[in-house]
């Protein structure tokens, strides 16, 4: 069995008296899709953030590719072959979409700071660029600014972006936000072919999107991964949802809000009520 190319282990970090990840374990194994989910709040996008080097852990230790990069930068993390999309946009809207994807190679070579005229004119750059974005179908929107795509081209681009550094392993952070159903059912298409190429941790709150790609599914509450399994285990059991999640009522303690008396208005429902309602229409 081939060894992860992410291993996690024992990761904490804290901001004063919050804890956002609380003794994370977890890998990522070649040609697979991980998903990490959880309800807002849960610590998702801060240990995306440790794994991809923009924050370091309190304690614990995070390998990629057989090698300990946890004292290392993003940029380092990024030449190993670490890839990574965002939650929100992190285009130059003002330049093409080829001169984008250019970027991105440039900064595999860990050579940004050249004139970026002569960029564009080096045969080896814009290569790897037009090749990146045949692979996500925008080869003939190449002249276009990345301002003028839609929203789901600009997620096109971004991995594209992100696939001119090679990379061994992707981290995606809600690839599917704010896309349509049609887009999200063809870049669910595009991901499912990447796995091949590298192994993706994603972070994802679209449920169909998480139980059609994922071959594991880590359950992330309050900093803590609180289950790990295939799909099928994962859905296997409701009542392994509720042991989970806890039930749903008036009392709920993961609500910041006051609850309204039940004679005068309809109960508000906190984040995590409402992400457990959406997981449940799953389980079923």
């Amino acid at each position: 069995m081939a060894e992860p190319i992410l291993n996690v282990r024992g990761v904490s970090k804290s901001f004063g008296a919050l804890t956002a990840s609380d003794n994370v374990s977890l890998d990522l194994k070649p040609g697979e899709i991980h998903a990490l989910i959880g309800p807002n709040g849960a610590g998702k996008s801060t240990l995306i953030k440790q794994i991809a080097g923009g924050l370091t852990p309190d304690r614990g230790v995070i390998r990629f590719d057989g090698r300990d990069v946890t004292a290392l930068s993003t940029a380092a993390r990024a030449r190993l072959g670490m890839g990574r999309t965002f939650q929100i946009s992190s285009l130059a809207m003002e330049y093409t979409v080829l001169e984008n994807a250019v970027l991105g190679a440039l900064g595999r070579r860990g050579d940004v700071l050249r004139f970026f005229r002569p960029v564009m004119r080096d045969r080896g750059l814009t290569d790897i660029a037009e090749s990146a974005l045949l692979q996500v179908g925008l080869e003939d929107f190449r002249n276009f600014r990345a301002a003028d795509l839609s929203h789901g081209q600009r997620r096109q681009l971004e991995v594209a972006v992100a696939l001119t550094s090679q990379p061994k392993a992707f981290l995606m952070d809600e690839p599917m936000a704010g896309l349509g159903i049609e887009g999200s059912h063809r870049l669910m298409g595009f991901l499912d072919g990447l796995r091949e190429k590298a192994p993706i941790l994603l972070v994802e709150h679209d449920m169909d999107a998480v139980f059609t790609l994922a071959d594991r599914i880590s359950v992330l509450v309050y900093g803590a991964v609180i289950a790990t399994g295939t799909v099928d285990e994962i859905r296997a059991n409701p009542a392994r949802g509720s042991a989970y999640l806890g039930a749903e009522d008036d009392r709920c303690a993961g609500s910041s809000l006051p609850m309204s008396p039940p004679s005068t208005a309809p109960r508000r429902r906190c984040s995590m009520c409402i992400w457990r309602s959406r997981l449940v229409r799953w389980w079923r």
